[in-house]
């Protein structure tokens, strides 16, 4: 079992990313171990006002603190997962132990850019797992060839880390999490209170 470590989220729909910088510089002065950022396209409100792109201020986060890293996407609208694996292989590479990657089904709101039809439940779940397949597949070296809800067509990462990223799932029921659970190094959620 891993030791507790308590993170500080840093929320590109609500502040510039130059100031999310100083926050988790900050945070890590505060004695924080952690953070993570959101990857949304859109803010949750135009109040808000804010979305930086995540994958960008990563790697600045990485290089201003020594915390480790994190970030929820959803692969296979937006971003395409050889292109995940790629990045969340670089920030790896660079930053050995200190980034990891957890992946979720998506929301609309930030998925819908692409004009894509936004599927139901049942189809993000599955497109979702195969997304992971396909993630730890190329960080394992492997020259990937996949038709399936997402096509991926001879695809290799060439730049790997030693020891690839922890892989965790989004989930908010009981019901995604026990799915997750079966190919997840770990869990993320939100508390929901009733």
């Amino acid at each position: 079992m891993r030791k507790l470590a308590i993170g500080y989220h840093a929320s590109h729909e609500q502040l510039a990313p130059s100031a999310l910088l100083r926050h988790v510089r900050h945070a890590e002065q505060a004695g924080f171990a952690a953070s993570m950022c959101s990857d949304h396209f859109h803010p949750w409100s135009e109040n808000q006002g804010e979305s930086g792109f995540a994958w960008a201020w990563l790697g600045a986060a990485l290089q201003a603190t020594s915390l480790s890293f994190g970030t929820v996407c959803a692969p296979g609208y937006r971003y395409h997962p050889a292109v995940i694996a790629q990045a969340a292989a670089t920030l790896a590479e660079m930053y050995p132990g200190r980034f990891w990657l957890s992946i979720g089904s998506g929301e609309a709101l930030n998925e819908h850019i692409t004009g894509e039809k936004w599927p139901d439940h049942a189809e993000r779940t599955a497109r979702l797992e195969e997304c992971a397949e396909i993630l730890r597949a190329l960080w394992r070296g492997e020259t990937v060839t996949h038709r399936g809800r997402v096509v991926v067509e001879g695809a290799k990462l060439y730049t790997r880390p030693a020891a690839p990223p922890l892989l965790l799932g989004a989930a908010i029921s009981p019901a995604t999490a026990a799915r997750v659970g079966r190919w997840a190094d770990g869990l993320i959620t939100v508390s929901c209170t009733t």
